[in-house]
């Protein structure tokens, strides 16, 4: 089971009191779980683009029948699935916006060593993929979504080897792509090579900065007073977004900001679970 990210953390600041939460980003079902068994008067409602991890949570949060409904919509349609349950207001809401192990796993190009289609895309009903991108957008197009979503300072460099190459062959896997960026980057670097490449392509394609914004914006409508959101970041673009959001609800004076630095992980956690390495948790109280 794909391990949630700062659990302890999350459960202490969101959980205020029983009754309806809202996971958008269920997942395997991870911090749901953590959920439901923190309280018995609480029903769950999990959200998640990615059937694969309907299925997932459903098999992990069977002993919890009863308690809980699953819908695979996209959480910017928090709205929508909530109008279906007949819901007006709920008590907590969360996101926590990493890509799970069992993705990273699923032979959708999201491995920096997946040999299978490039696809990148949580919703695998939607059309745009990260071969799309790669193999058809210009240079000019390619380096311009990997500074802006990925930060990447050799953006141009990388959509330059990326066009010499696919004009002798289209870059079909994400092995391709990365051992591509692995050949021309600087050596020596913590990180791998492709890492911001490829968070680049999927947010891009999966349009995930404006489902967040969008996301956070509905929620806070069906947040009930003392209600909680709370939001799990892993790179500084989604950070920046929700730190925003909360600043200029608090402004509003709708919100209370509950975290005015992130909270992050402990170097236990980090030891155990390095992907969380780079995680943040920030989190609000509504207030009317």
């Amino acid at each position: 089971m794909h391990k949630p990210v700062l659990l302890e953390e999350t459960l202490k600041i969101l959980i205020n009191g029983g009754g309806i939460y809202v996971d958008c980003t269920i997942g395997g079902g991870g911090h749901a779980r953590g959920i439901l068994e923190s309280r018995e008067d609480i029903f769950l409602i999990g959200i998640d683009a990615d059937e694969t991890a309907l299925q997932i949570a459903e098999e992990n949060l069977r002993e919890f029948e009863g308690r809980y409904t699953l819908y695979k919509a996209n959480f910017k349609d928090i709205d929508v699935v909530l109008r279906m349950e007949g819901i007006s207001k709920v008590k907590g809401i969360l996101f926590d916006l990493g890509i799970s192990m069992y993705q990273i796993k699923s032979g959708r190009g999201f491995s920096f060593e997946d040999e299978s289609f490039l696809d990148m895309r949580i919703d695998k009903k939607q059309k745009l993929t990260a071969f799309t991108v790669i193999n058809e957008y210009s240079e000019k197009r390619i380096a311009e979504i990997l500074k802006k979503y990925g930060e990447e300072r050799y953006a141009l460099k990388i959509a330059r080897e990326i066009i010499k190459k696919r004009k002798i062959k289209p870059i079909e896997t994400a092995k391709e792509l990365a051992d591509l960026i692995s050949s021309i980057y600087p050596k020596g670097g913590k990180i791998h090579p492709a890492t911001k490449t490829f968070m680049a392509l999927r947010i891009y394609v999966n349009n995930e900065l404006e489902n967040l914004k969008t996301g956070l914006e509905k929620g806070i409508m069906y947040l009930q007073k003392n209600g909680r959101i709370a939001v799990i970041t892993f790179h500084s673009l989604e950070d920046r977004i929700v730190k925003n959001f909360l600043r200029e609800k608090e402004r509003e004076g709708a919100l209370k900001n509950l975290t005015k630095k992130p909270i992050k992980p402990k170097l236990e956690e980090v030891r155990k679970n390095p992907s969380a390495r780079s995680a943040k948790l920030r989190a609000g109280e509504k207030l009317v």
